[in-house]
């Protein structure tokens, strides 16, 4: 991918002057985002990068992307300083008007009046953790209004969940201008990522490991956790790290993992990824309809959306719009929903880990054995029905 990223950023003749990496959370775009940086930090063709962080203060502000670029420009690139510093002094309200404004007066203009000598790459990461879908969109509308204004020496990375509200707009956006790159899972990369980091625990807790035998720890237990990581690295790196900790043996942490033991007065192995899951799920409106839609998923019955609809009574559409805004956790095709991570499965079916989003409680079972009964009844005859409740 870094390749294809490389190959894009440097082809003159082109005219994708957009590149939109998409991808499940924990999927491994900030990672691609970086060492993207790395990469063209070192061949002088990085302009600017900014990575958005949810409830950050600056981080996760939008009206602070294109100044900081425009200051990352300024004071990286001699040749570019001038011109941005001389539309600051002429009019220094620019830093407060609308984004479109600060992206043609601060970075646009100054591109296209100097001579770089070679094309530069703004990279903009986690574009969803930004506050606000409006703003979101507004960044994306301004991005394709103007780099469609004439040639220009530069080219911009945005790396997203595939939100809806981004998914919809990217296309009109970028009509003509971008290309697009999803983030396939590896299991082949997760696997290796894991033995070599088995490997370096056992290497450096020389201590606690010095009776293990290697290689540690058997094939099985890490064909096991790549195939709970459904190849993604949020997964692996979790279990690495919670492994890794030097307080604790090795052998013990991983059999934690292993075993899906959970002590009470000890930390969660998983505590980064609930978090990361809490953060997206928090994020639906309509908390107890996804809470039912969910325990549907959990219990893996294996129904159509539209049987998933019926089951719980609820109106047509009523399943895609609640799960409109988890596109990262989901993927709903035309008629089934299939989860993305078989992680998820294992947090929303433990209380300590899922908190307000367990499926597996009571209430949550009581509810859809109720919908299956009546479903149940529907099509049978009445006598039948009594029989079976009873």
């Amino acid at each position: 991918m870094l390749e294809d990223l490389c190959k894009w950023s440097s082809e003159t003749d082109s005219d994708r002057t957009v590149c939109w990496l998409h991808g499940p959370a924990g999927a491994g775009k900030s990672a691609i985002a970086q060492s993207f940086c790395a990469k063209l930090a070192a061949q002088k063709r990085l302009a600017a990068s900014f990575f958005f962080k949810r409830g950050h203060p600056s981080r996760g502000n939008g009206k602070k992307l294109f100044t900081t670029v425009a200051y990352q420009l300024a004071f990286c690139r001699p040749e570019l300083k001038t011109a941005i510093s001389r539309i600051v002094e002429d009019d220094l309200s620019v830093i407060h008007r609308a984004l479109s404004v600060q992206l043609q007066k601060l970075i646009i203009e100054p591109c296209r009046q100097t001579f770089v000598g070679r094309i530069l790459v703004i990279v903009i990461d986690g574009l969803d953790e930004c506050e606000g879908k409006e703003i979101q969109r507004e960044i994306l509308r301004s991005i394709g209004t103007t780099v469609r204004q004439g040639p220009l020496p530069l080219r911009f990375f945005v790396a997203s969940r595939p939100e809806p509200h981004i998914c919809e707009i990217v296309p009109s956006a970028f009509h003509g201008i971008y290309s697009a790159m999803n983030i396939n899972q590896s299991f082949h990369d997760v696997r290796k990522y894991l033995f070599d980091e088995f490997a370096r625990i056992h290497r450096e807790h020389h201590e606690t490991m010095a009776t293990i035998p290697f290689p540690w720890p058997a094939p099985q237990i890490i064909n096991s956790l790549v195939r709970k990581s459904s190849g993604y690295f949020v997964y692996a790196s979790t279990v690495i790290k919670f492994v890794d900790d030097k307080d604790f043996r090795p052998t013990e942490r991983l059999k934690r993992i292993i075993t899906g033991s959970r002590e009470a007065d000890e930390e969660s192995p998983f505590a980064a990824l609930d978090l990361l899951y809490t953060q997206i799920l928090s994020q639906i409106p309509a908390r107890r309809q996804l809470l039912r839609i969910l325990t549907v998923l959990t219990a893996k019955l294996n129904l159509l959306i539209g049987q998933i609809e019926q089951l719980l009574g609820l109106a047509p559409g009523d399943v895609r719009l609640t799960l409109r805004g988890l596109h990262s956790l989901v993927r709903v095709d035309e008629s089934q929903i299939r989860i993305h991570h078989a992680s998820f499965y294992d947090f929303l079916q433990d209380q300590r880990r899922a908190g307000i989003f367990y499926t597996d409680c009571d209430s949550c079972k009581t509810d859809l054995s109720r919908c299956i009964l009546q479903s149940l009844s529907y099509q049978t005859t009445s006598s039948e029905a009594d029989l079976l409740v009873w």
